[in-house]
């Protein structure tokens, strides 16, 4: 690959050799585990204005090319890599915080193995977590327990049009979400995913025909958003389990299909025994979470999906005292396992800001009330997504960003009003 001179902004000389530097392809939920750990941490995304570059716990930054990219990005990370091998005479931890990110590392997986210590799952496992229509064949053949999947031409009881119950309708592939016609049109930029009353009203949609080979029709499974729950972990080079959490949902935006908005570690033994046991089975390697839902009715776990790469639960995992960035660390800088893997439930993680516009509409439902909302908030301590009394820089940019786009708004804004009232006062 060519050279692109990728805009490496760090001081080389306070890398040490025994203490490598992360170069961190996520954001500020990932920085701040690393940061509680004293990791030096280069934050690398195509985003220049995401807060984490803000941080005090940033080490170094580098705006990458634009993520519909691949090549330039894959470019922009290895002339990176290779910058730092060359100057610490090691290679260098790469932790991936989203799907995209994900599928970069695996496209070019021997590339990036020569500059950067990765721990990968084995290539047909990897292509099934990420494209969920590969992700049910590969999960029923090893015994995992996992929703029905219908067909949109099939007949008998897997077919879509004979499905009398709700049905789950979500994207076929993870990759390029954001851009992609299903986010924008069928979910409305919300969400990401959407439930039906029956198989014939998903049938009868004219987006979901329009978009049907993007989409993939699973049985939905009962319960609201406390019935969510996931199983964290991270293991060795040979799949042994080094160190897990429970996590479990509060509330989500949009409910049910939505983001996270505010979220609880938990302790479950069986749910941990099941949860091993999916780690066993499916041969996981390196960091992973394993999302699952509780039927409401018969309390039985169905495995929604699993995703192999780090993820905003690290940061409430660190704060309740389990570390799994720090774990991953340390297996792959120095081959160490830890000590102590326990953890404690003491603080929540919260997104306020979509927290409350999930609260907005639970109370149009009748669902929540404001002081039983308040009271979700008040009941314990809580890490947030973008503030921190010991880490202010991110959310004063973001603030700052925020100002100076309305400053730039306001002119037209006023304008746009005056002429209003002129037009109607004549």
């Amino acid at each position: 690959m060519k050279k692109t001179h990728a805009p490496l902004e760090v001081d080389f000389t306070r890398l040490r050799r025994d203490r490598p530097p992360v170069v961190l392809l996520g954001g500020l939920d990932l920085l701040a585990p690393l940061g509680f750990a004293r990791i030096p941490a280069i934050v690398a995304l195509h985003d220049a204005r995401n807060p984490a570059f803000a941080s005090r716990y940033c080490t170094g930054r580098c705006v990458l090319p634009p993520m519909r990219n691949f090549d330039s990005m894959a470019e922009a990370l290895l002339e990176i890599g290779e910058r730092l091998v060359n100057a610490l005479g090691c290679r260098v931890p790469l932790f991936y915080g989203n799907d995209d990110y994900l599928q970069l590392v695996h496209q070019y997986r021997e590339e990036f193995s020569r500059h950067y210590l990765l721990l990968l799952n084995e290539p047909e496992v990897s292509c099934a977590l990420i494209q969920k229509d590969r992700f049910e064949p590969l999960a029923r053949a090893r015994g995992i327990p996992i929703p029905r999947t219908y067909a949109w031409a099939g007949a008998g009881p897997l077919g879509l049009g004979q499905v009398e119950g709700p049905v789950l309708v979500k994207p076929r592939d993870k990759v390029n979400w954001e851009e992609s016609p299903v986010y924008l049109r069928m979910l409305g930029r919300a969400g990401k995913a959407r439930v039906f009353e029956s198989g014939r009203q998903v049938m009868a949609d004219p987006l979901v025909r329009q978009l049907k080979d993007q989409l993939t029709f699973q049985e939905y499974i009962r319960g609201d958003d406390r019935h969510l729950w996931s199983f964290h972990g991270f293991t060795d080079q040979r799949g042994a389990l080094l160190a897990w959490f429970i996590g479990r949902k509060i509330r989500t935006y949009p409910a049910l299909t939505g983001v996270s908005t505010y979220l609880e570690l938990a302790h479950h033994e069986p749910l941990a025994a099941l949860g091993r046991d999916i780690v066993a089975r499916m041969g996981l390697r390196g960091a992973f979470k394993i999302d699952l839902k509780q039927d409401a009715v018969d309390r039985a776990f169905r495995v929604l999906e699993i995703n192999a790469r780090y993820n905003l639960w690290h940061h409430l995992g660190a704060r309740n005292g389990l570390n799994l960035p720090q774990v991953a660390y340390d297996y792959l800088v120095d081959g160490a396992r830890p000590v102590h893997t326990s953890y404690r439930t003491t603080y929540r993680w919260l997104h306020l800001r979509t927290d409350y516009q999930a609260y907005c509409e639970l109370a149009s439902r009748n669902e929540l009330t404001a002081v039983q909302w308040a009271w979700s908030l008040l009941a314990s301590r809580k890490v947030y997504h973008l503030f921190s009394w010991t880490d202010p820089m991110p959310l004063a940019r973001r603030l700052g960003d925020r100002l100076r786009s309305w400053t730039r708004r306001a002119p037209a804004y006023v304008m746009q009003r005056l002429r209003q009232w002129l037009f109607t006062a004549s």
